[in-house]
């Protein structure tokens, strides 16, 4: 198991796959004899994200007790990083491997290659959904947005049909495919190289199913169960009221929030940019662990930032 302290190196040394996921994180090479945390750390990557991924990925092991601790805006990023690296690279370069392999002419020529075009057409759409209603979905429970709870069961059942296609596709090439020594030297790449993509895939998908399919689970567990006033009085009656958690900036954000302000028009009152608002929102709900503008509301109330006589209740 990798930890924190451990060589990043290293990690890399043993494991040549890990390549992929330090783009996909936004990590670049050239980081010397520094530790995984010293990197992560400059590259502004959350360590036990970064390590979770890693450790599924090479070990196949991740603890679902540790769920709390993911920093759900890292685990997004890197999936979206993916699924860019797979459709803008990986998907052509492996057409161009298919085109150049076999003999567009013939019948079973076409036939593989419409097949192929048929898995990337249900693979891209696969992925589009996932940052068109999946990822958004996410997003808007970590800063507290109020959703009906949407059904992730379809995307599982996507992971299993992916599979399925690019079996169909190596097994055509290995049985039937005629060709000469040259061009069966091309298969022979090609086809390593869609083991590859298969095993790439494979993890890809271990991922959603292990680290985030639970962890939406929480949020909405989070989302549904939290009663904000027994917490609150809880700080109180423990003689801390929690404000000392948030910056000032945050505190602005949510007397814009519970003023009913769009994140455009806090971003305009405050004059920063709208992303820099979201990221402001993700931060207060994590800290205070509040996720709906009810909860906000009595949080300021209770810590002074607004007086209940401007609420509108």
């Amino acid at each position: 198991m990798y930890e924190a302290d451990d060589k990043m190196v290293s990690l890399i040394s043993d494991n040549y796959s890990v390549l992929q996921s330090l783009s996909a994180f936004g990590i670049h090479l050239g980081f010397g004899d520094k530790t995984v945390r010293e990197v992560c750390e400059e590259e502004h990557v959350d360590t036990f994200t970064f390590l979770s991924v890693v450790n599924l990925t090479v070990n196949d092991y991740y603890s679902k007790n540790e769920l709390e601790r993911l920093d759900m805006t890292t685990l997004l990023k890197y999936l979206k990083a993916s699924h860019a690296y797979y459709l803008d690279f990986q998907l052509p370069f492996l057409r161009d491997e298919l085109r150049n392999a076999l003999d567009e002419n013939s019948n079973l020529g076409r036939l593989i290659l419409k097949i192929f075009e048929e898995y990337a057409r249900f693979i891209k759409h696969h992925m589009k959904l996932e940052e068109q209603t999946l990822f958004p979905y996410v997003e808007g429970l970590l800063i507290g947005e109020k959703h009906n709870d949407i059904n992730i069961e379809p995307f599982s059942k996507h992971h299993d049909q992916t599979g399925e296609k690019l079996k169909e596709l190596k097994s055509i090439i290995i049985k039937y495919l005629p060709s000469d020594s040259h061009r069966n030297n091309m298969l022979t790449a090609t086809l390593y190289d869609i083991f590859s993509l298969e095993e790439w895939l494979r993890l890809h998908a271990n991922v959603e199913e292990q680290i985030l399919r639970p962890a939406i689970h929480l949020l909405e567990q989070h989302h549904r169960s939290d009663d904000v006033g027994a917490k609150l009085l809880g700080q109180i009656s423990s003689g801390s009221d929690g404000s000392e958690q948030l910056s000032d900036r945050e505190k602005d954000v949510v007397i814009g929030v519970v003023q009913g302000l769009t994140n455009k028009e806090i971003a305009e009152k405050l004059f920063i940019a709208p992303n820099t608002v979201i990221t402001h929102r993700r931060n207060i709900a994590r800290k205070l662990q509040i996720h709906s503008t009810a909860g906000l509301t009595i949080y300021a109330i209770v810590n002074k930032l607004i007086d209940i006589s401007s609420v509108e209740l």
